[in-house]
């Protein structure tokens, strides 16, 4: 069934001083791309998902559009008491990708935002309404695939019978804790199990959601401070691969740094995995900084690789991961050999409008896969304060942003055997 739209814009919404959020139904809701400010289509508009989260911006004046205009304009007072607004965004669930961010003016003094995706969002019918698609129709992470109580006896359960395997216990701490959905789903049995494995990194992201410096925002959630055994994730990977359906174990999650750092624990892991089973697919979530770790791993037995990228330019690559002893000739270099060896690439592809959709950014992208050859993208919204990120690269627009859903279609039809998604796909 087509997703529903709303039959008119949905009206602006923000916070009051009391962090009420309102509707304002004089003007429409606006999104932004990268600081241009537009009207959501009605395609491009789908209702709040179940589990996302609304988040109030302080510091933040809210955008909207004049209905008998057409013009952006930003609301400076709240026309119930004339005190100060503040613009609102929606976290949209797992699977959901953005077109526009929330549209708002920074006023002097503003904090950096959490490293959250801020998605455009507005009222209509007794609704929220976000400007975004699902991009991926698995199930895996919905809302309504959780019951807490099962998820907590589990978890208390496998935590008892496995004390001494420290693996084990982070990834409870994960899923209690952070509520980390591969967490969950580990302990339910089911789907993707996620291996986090290193407590190092070659690289400095500046959105790095585990490790963040003094006086910026804070990180998500805590990193892995220890490398687990190989025995301690074989004991827990090869039941989860031998049991789950459509079983996948990955190694490179957002509670560690880089796993590559570890290859020969990897290593040694993988091929006592595949030693004890054929089934399932061994997955490594990585920057691919390191060409030679990433054939190690190939030899081993490993299955497929998701590999982050910000963007397909060097300089800008460069300019957000800030890698130590690496580039992007060494990300290409790990791709290439992936394919290589028949293994399956997918591109972990930082999603933020105005910027992904840049003339100049699309067409590096489409030279990487032309050149590299990936299987497979998948569309994950950057978290990360928008204006932050785009000082961060220093983003100088080239163009008229293609817009999010263009720039897909483009894709698609220019690259009729690349996939798209969210999630890492089961290949066994």
């Amino acid at each position: 069934m087509p997703p529903r739209r709303p039959v008119r814009p949905p009206s602006l919404v923000f916070a009051n001083s009391r962090g009420e959020i309102l509707d304002l139904p004089d003007l429409y809701m606006a999104g932004s791309s990268c600081g241009r400010f537009a009207l959501p289509e009605g395609d491009d508009l789908i209702e709040l998902p179940a589990g996302s989260e609304l988040f109030v911006l302080p510091g933040r004046l809210p955008a909207g559009i004049n209905p008998a205009t057409g013009e952006a304009e930003v609301l400076s007072a709240n026309p119930h008491d004339g005190s100060t607004p503040q613009a609102v965004a929606a976290f949209m669930a797992p699977a959901h990708t953005l077109v526009y961010t929330a549209a708002y003016r920074t006023t002097a003094g503003a904090p950096v935002l959490p490293l959250f995706a801020y998605a455009a969002v507005g009222w209509h019918a007794g609704k929220f309404w976000v400007a975004g698609f699902r991009s991926d129709p698995d199930p895996r992470q919905d809302a309504d695939r959780f019951n807490q109580k099962t998820i907590n006896r589990r978890t208390a359960g496998m935590m008892k019978r496995l004390p001494a395997n420290r693996l084990v216990q982070h990834l409870g701490r994960c899923c209690l804790s952070y509520g980390c959905p591969a967490a969950r789903n580990f302990f339910l049995g089911r789907w993707e199990a996620p291996l986090p494995t290193s407590p190092v990194c070659n690289a400095s992201c500046a959105g790095c959601i585990s490790l963040q410096p003094s006086g910026c925002c804070p990180a998500a959630q805590e990193r892995i401070n220890f490398v687990p055994s190989p025995r301690e994730i074989v004991e827990i990977a090869v039941p989860h691969l031998t049991a789950a359906k459509r079983a996948i174990v990955s190694f490179g999650q957002g509670c560690e740094g880089e796993p590559l750092l570890q290859a020969p624990t990897l290593e040694k892991a993988i091929r006592l995995m595949r030693g004890r089973t054929s089934r399932g697919t061994i997955n490594l979530n990585s920057n691919a900084g390191l060409p030679a770790a990433v054939e190690r791993l190939i030899d081993a037995g490993l299955d497929s690789i998701r590999v982050s990228l910000n963007s397909a330019r060097p300089a800008l690559h460069e300019l957000y991961y800030r890698p130590r002893g690496f580039s992007l000739l060494d990300v290409r270099r790990s791709i290439i050999l992936m394919k290589k060896a028949g293994r399956h690439v997918s591109l972990n592809y930082f999603i933020l409008p105005g910027f992904t959709d840049d003339p100049d950014e699309y067409n590096a992208l489409c030279e990487l896969i032309e050149t590299c050859g990936p299987d497979h993208i998948q569309l994950r919204n950057l978290n990360m304060d928008p204006e932050w990120y785009m000082r961060v690269v220093h983003h100088r627009p080239s163009g008229k942003p293609l817009g999010i859903r263009p720039w897909l279609d483009s894709l698609k039809t220019r690259f009729p055997r690349l996939r798209f998604g969210y999630f890492n796909p089961p290949l066994r």
